[in-house]
């Protein structure tokens, strides 16, 4: 099948590797490490890399990072989770005695709450499927940083919204505000630096370490050297499920990679191939399976350290068979029958790698906000995150705040196989929005045989709010849907919210799918971003 949906790009084609992500150059320092030898987790470490200095709006070092891994040597898919844990003096008990019933979304607060996951996650990567030394991954980056890069578009666009914020940090406004066409960061090049010459200990130990403790305690935060110490990412088992005879894996709890298999496995019985592609039969279902998994997400989902999660049972097939009476075919669904809370606004990069081996790389790796915490601390250089501003400080929450504890995180990456064969690599943007942009592109994909450039180019819909004045069951929809399909959208109860043709509000995804008997790689990258996919 193919649409026209006037993006005027084509998918990007190669048998020796791919990269893509949401800049082109870093893009292109994936694509450089795959032709020097390197491995998909070397192409995927240089790129998240270089999107933390590229992107600054988006991720960073000082953020959390999320894996799936395929090795084709031994057929397994492993997963990483590099989120950052809270700090030994964050408690509920903390914030109340700062008179606080709710972990601020900006500042130093949530900046030092939880410590940045990102860089152990690099390592642990690398330590296992890198065939370059790490310093050769982070080069690009490290050259970005020092001697600077051109601002787009979007990054000035970005800067100029957070301007407010980030005039708050002396350390932020001096590096993002200053006027200019070109952008550099010579404190975060060291910084960069640092962990290129010694890995975990050069971010989490060291003089990067001993300047983040003392930034920390000059603003009232949680870091201590303790802390940081006990940062580690963690091996793990990714989530499966299927969807017509394709095997999905995502990212487990703490993530919320399990909201696309209990949709997909509630959607499944609908035949959704047999439904008009982008009609309002499909939309409408496809809200109300998110409406039910996300309720199902704020019942259950935690850190699976500190809380029991039914992940078995959330992504079985009986449980969305027991949910599905809720679905209504000809109304929407009120919000208040199924409730669910979080929001659509956050800022993240996903990165794909493939290498000519076959062995694949998905990471998510994020800030959280627009900028993250809006601090830099001290002369690291580093954007610190402000992902734990998803704490909860209701003490009967599974994503109460508690030491040790890492927040339910919107980050998730993930893989499809077909006939046991990688099939698929995908991801995106977009905090509450990742699930339903998954569920979207692999119904695309899967369902009306789109290419990945067609998935990633189509119209998107998201539900949910961006903000505290927009209703919970708001249904934001690109201009491009056909005008019958958001007629009988709104005849059948859905709360409209008309975006223009292309939103960036949309999110922004990526992903490279694979053909199995010929070994050619196809690369997509939205063009709602400054991504492109690069072949090696």
């Amino acid at each position: 099948m193919t649409i026209d949906f006037a993006a005027g790009r084509p998918a990007i084609q190669s048998t020796r590797g791919m990269v893509t992500s949401p800049h082109a150059r870093a893009s292109q320092a994936g694509a450089e490490i795959l032709r020097d030898g390197g491995s998909a987790v070397d192409a995927a470490v240089a790129a998240s890399a270089a999107l933390s200095v590229l992107y600054p709006h988006m991720t960073g070092v000082g953020g959390d990072a999320f894996w799936l891994i395929h090795d084709a040597a031994d057929g397994s898919v492993r997963y990483i989770d590099g989120g950052g844990r809270a700090c030994a003096g964050g408690t509920i008990e903390a914030f109340a005695r700062r008179g606080l019933d709710e972990v601020p979304y900006r500042g130093p607060l949530p900046a030092t709450l939880t410590v940045p996951g990102a860089v152990a996650s690099w390592g642990m990567a690398h330590a296992a499927y890198g065939r370059l030394p790490l310093r050769r991954c982070l080069e690009s980056a490290i050259g970005y940083a020092r001697e600077g890069f051109p601002v787009t578009a979007r990054l000035a666009h970005w800067r100029g919204l957070a301007r407010d914020e980030l005039e708050k940090n002396p350390e932020a406004a001096a590096i993002f505000l200053r006027d200019g066409a070109v952008l550099d960061n010579p404190d975060l090049a060291r910084t960069l630096e640092a962990i290129a010459s010694d890995g975990w200990y050069g971010f989490y130990a060291g003089e990067v370490a001993r300047e983040l403790v003392r930034w920390s305690a000059a603003n009232d935060g949680f870091f201590t050297p303790d802390d940081l110490a006990v940062q580690a990412a963690r091996w793990g088992e990714p989530l499966q499920g299927t969807y017509r005879g394709v095997t999905i894996y995502e990212t487990p709890p703490p993530t919320q990679g399990f909201a696309v298999l209990e949709m997909l496995n509630l959607l499944e019985p609908f035949e959704l191939h047999r439904k008009p592609f982008l009609g309002a039969d499909s939309v409408h279902l496809m809200v109300q399976a998110k409406q039910i998994a996300y309720h199902d997400r704020d019942r259950h989902v935690g850190d699976p350290r500190f809380a029991d999660v039914p992940t078995a049972r959330l992504t079985s097939k009986s449980y969305a068979d027991e949910r599905r009476h809720l679905m209504d075919p000809n109304r929407a669904l009120p919000w208040d029958r199924v409730p669910s809370y979080g929001s659509l606004s956050g800022d993240t990069v996903y990165v794909a790698a493939v290498d000519k081996e076959g062995n694949a790389a998905s990471l998510i790796h994020s800030l959280y906000g627009v900028f993250g915490a809006a601090v830099v601390a001290g002369r690291t250089g580093v954007v610190l995150q402000n992902r734990a501003a998803y704490f909860s400080l209701d003490p009967k929450s599974p994503n109460r705040l508690e030491p040790g504890k890492t927040p339910l995180h919107t980050l998730i990456a993930s893989l499809a196989f077909r006939n046991g064969k990688p099939w698929a690599v995908l991801g995106c943007m977009g905090a509450d929005g990742q699930p339903q942009i998954h569920l979207q592109v692999y119904s695309a994909l899967i369902d009306h045989g789109l290419g990945i450039q067609e998935a990633l180019d189509m119209p998107r819909f998201l539900s949910g709010r961006f903000g505290l004045l927009e209703a919970r069951d708001t249904l934001h929809v690109e201009g491009r849907f056909p005008r019958e399909t958001l007629v009988e959208l709104e005849r059948r109860g859905h709360l409209l919210d008309r975006w223009a043709d292309w939103s960036e509000s949309a999110g922004h995804a990526h992903g490279i799918t694979i053909d199995a008997e010929t070994g050619m790689l196809s690369g997509g990258a939205d063009p709602r971003s400054d991504g492109a996919a690069v072949g090696a």
